[in-house]
Order: structure tokens, then sequence, then C-alpha cells
């Protein structure tokens, strides 16, 4: 986005945070009963936008958001650009020598300032009138926009305490929206185990069999008419706007760059999910990180790759004691949210028969990446030897196309280490006799013998 872009954001959010803060005055001086001008917080008019083209603007008037809604939001969102407009809310109780209990909000371990909860919205909102209170509970239904299209939330509050005394926390996609204008890309670490995943070729440099480009080709047409489908030719009722595939066969021969393709060509981001951070012994937890990665995906419009998916989402086993019980809940839960969830869901596998009878019958596209043909392996010699790596010009690339039977990624590795080989050497170019150690190489891992 542009430097005028986050310009006009300040501008219009300066604009809020000024008559924020005459409201929090307001709500300060009414709720301990002080002279002053103002009976009711609602007197102080929001600044208008309707002739603001600032993307903070844009928000506002694309969810028609009213006065309570704007001064929540900002709320959450001044933590994190102007925290000591929140300092007000230190202020003691000097009959019990401790903060204001209806003022809620907690401390951070590194964030000096008040962080506020539901219970410091609803004081802003509603004071001590039980039925205001009430009334703004809405605010934090599943089903209001702040939630629906993760926007803001609050975070649970610890076992068995009230509803509001969790945090108002408002979503990192935001947060960039407003202070860089701009999407934000969510890190890799244990809350997201994810990764995102690219690629430097182009569509027209994938090298498959004809039949699964076809099938790629289908997948690549849903995400770019999916909204011609569902809304304007009227079958949003009947289809659901996400979109599931299985990609199957052995390992080398396509699939991640398959995934890192359909979201080049159609500009979506493909996250790789990592399934070792996700699948966890203990009885509850493996739910808890996949819903990390739904939660923060949802409304993204990502792509989510998930590699050698029959270690998370394999056939459910009989109920013969309590961890399969548990087991076959973790494969029930990701099937619902894999069913709910609106952009597009890719499980890869080298083996179809490892995944659950019950995810493939779910699946639009159930694509095979089969060990290509010896045509299709002179075409990737030739494509990874195009860019200028040096080779003796004994090496017949056709003849090694045809007599070995291997797939793209390994022939990659294959490249890679001849190319390592003739460099340790000294040589100015791949000799044939490094070439051909290297493909014995790889059929040995595969515990193949080659001549």
């Amino acid at each position: 986005m542009s430097t005028n872009a986050t310009k006009q954001n300040a501008a219009t959010i300066q604009k809020e945070l000024d008559w924020f803060n005459a409201v929090l005055e307001a709500r300060f001086q009414i709720y301990f009963e002080q002279e002053g001008p103002h009976e009711s917080i609602f007197e102080l008019e929001p600044p208008t936008v309707e002739e603001d083209s600032s993307m903070y603007a844009d928000l506002i008037r694309h969810y028609s958001m009213q006065v309570p809604e704007r001064l929540v939001m900002l709320l959450a969102l001044i933590p994190h650009i102007y925290p000591q407009m929140l300092d007000i809310f230190f202020t003691k109780n000097s009959k019990f020598d401790r903060g204001f209990s209806e003022f809620g909000g907690i401390k951070g371990n590194s964030h000096g300032g008040f962080i506020p909860t539901g219970e410091t919205a609803l004081f802003l909102l509603a004071g001590n009138n039980l039925e205001l209170r009430f009334h703004y509970l809405q605010l934090f239904d599943k089903e209001h926009f702040f939630f629906k299209h993760n926007i803001l939330r609050l975070e649970h509050a610890e076992k068995k305490e009230p509803f509001l005394s969790g945090t108002l926390l408002l979503s990192d996609e935001y947060v960039s929206y407003f202070t860089r204008a701009r999407s934000h890309s969510p890190e890799y670490h244990t809350d997201f185990p994810a990764k995102k995943i690219t690629t430097d070729l182009e569509w027209d440099e994938l090298v498959l069999d004809p039949k699964v480009k076809e099938e790629l080709e289908d997948v690549r047409a849903w995400l770019n008419h999916k909204d011609t489908m569902l809304y304007t030719w009227g079958m949003a009722k009947n289809l659901k706007p996400g979109y599931k595939c299985l990609f199957y066969g052995p390992s080398g021969t396509g699939k991640t760059l398959a995934a890192s393709l359909l979201g080049k060509v159609t500009g979506l981001e493909v996250y790789r999910v990592d399934l070792s951070m996700i699948v966890s012994k203990y009885i509850g937890e493996t739910e808890k990180n996949l819903a990390g990665v739904f939660d923060q995906a949802e409304h993204k419009n990502w792509i989510l790759f998930f590699d050698e998916a029959d270690a998370l989402f394999g056939r459910r086993t009989q109920t013969k004691s309590s961890n399969d019980r548990y087991a076959n809940q973790e494969v029930a839960y990701l099937l619902q949210r894999i069913e709910d969830f609106q952009g597009v869901v890719i499980l890869a596998t080298n083996l179809k028969n490892n995944i659950d009878d019950a995810f493939a019958r779910r699946f639009q596209s159930l694509i095979h990446f089969p060990v290509p043909s010896a045509e299709e392996r002179y075409r990737i010699w030739k494509n990874l030897l195009s860019n200028g790596v040096p080779v003796a010009p004994e090496i017949d690339i056709d003849q090694i196309a045809e007599k070995h039977e291997i797939a793209g990624g390994t022939i990659i590795n294959v490249l890679r280490y001849s190319a390592l080989q003739a460099l340790k050497k000294e040589h100015s170019q791949i000799e044939e006799e490094d070439l051909l150690k290297g493909i014995r190489r790889e059929h040995n891992k595969k515990g193949k013998t080659v001549l």
C-alpha cells in the first residue's frame, strides 16, 4: 500500500481518538457524579466519515457502524497505537486501596499500559446501567460482524471466570490494516504453525500428466469464478464457498509445487501447515492447535496446504480405548472445520488409502500425481538444465529420462548432488559419472538397487 494510504488512516484515526478521549472523560465525569457539560456520552457526536477516503473510514461505512461499535473498535485499537490514553483506568478506589472492579482490564507481562477487557467496554458504553449492559453484550455475540469477520473478539476468560473478564482483542489483520494500510501475513510460531510458500516458477512450467493438469485447471477455475457461481448465478444456497482437494501420489511428484502455483496464478496466499507442531499426545491440544490455524485463516481467502496429511487425517480406528476415542474426535473436529472453512484446503498424501473415507467423500477434487512418464521426465530435466547449468556433452538426457523412472523432486536432488560433486572436484561442468551416481544414491534411499 502507498504511504498516502497510511497517512489517510492516521488522520482519520486521530480524529476518532480525539472523540474517544472526550467520550472517556465524559464517562468518568458522569459515573463519579461530577459537574460537567454532558449527561450522556452519546451527546458527543462522532467525526463524520461520509467524505473520508481512508481505509478506516471505509470499514466504518461498509459495516454501517454505530457509535457503540466505533467506540469498542477504538478501545481495542488504542493499546496498539496510543496506550497512555487508557491510563485513566488505573485510577485507584481510595476506599479499598485498589483499582475499580467495574473498569475491568488487565496489565500485560511486557505491556506497561492498561489492556481493556469486555468489562471495560461495557463500563464505557453503559456505566452502571444494567439494562444497557445487557443490551451491549450483543457486540460480543458470535453472530455479530466483529466476530464473524474476525475484526475483534473477547479472548476466552480463565476457566470459571466471568465472560466479560476476557481480553478485548483486535485481530492482527485489522491492526495491520489500520497502522500499515495493508494485509497482515502471520509469522510462523507455536500459535500459527504454518509457513507461507511461494515459487519462482510459472503455471506453464508445471510438468504433469495432461489429465492432472486439467484437474488442476478445474480448481483454478473455481478460484477465479466462484463468486459468479455463488452470487451472480444464485448458487450460494446450495453450494458452500469453500473448496477441498486431495492430492495423492509418491513424494516429489509436484503436489507442493501445484499448490504454490494455484496460489500464484489466482493471487492467493498459500500456507503450508506444519503437522509436527499440530499433533499432540495431550488430550484436546491437537484440536486447539488446529483451531489456531483455522481461526487465523478464516475470511482471509487463503489456501491451506496440509502435507503428509495422513499423519493427522488418517483412517479412524475402532474405539478400543480412551485414546482411540479422542483420536476419532480429532478427525471429527477436522471434518467440521474443513467443512466450514470458506477458503481452499488441500490435503496431500503419498497414499490415498491412508486417508479416512469420511474425508474422501467431502472432497470436490481427488487428484492423483503419478510418477512422470519418460516424456515428462525429459521435459523436467530440460527445464532444470535450461538456465545455463553446465553439463558434459556426452550426457544423454533423453536416454536418462527414458531409463530412470524418478519424480521431479528426485531429479532436483540428483542435480544438486552432481553439481556439488563437480564443484568439489573443481570441474567446470557436471560429469556423467556424478550424475549417474546421484541417481543411484536416490534409488538407494528407497531401497532400490540400480546397476
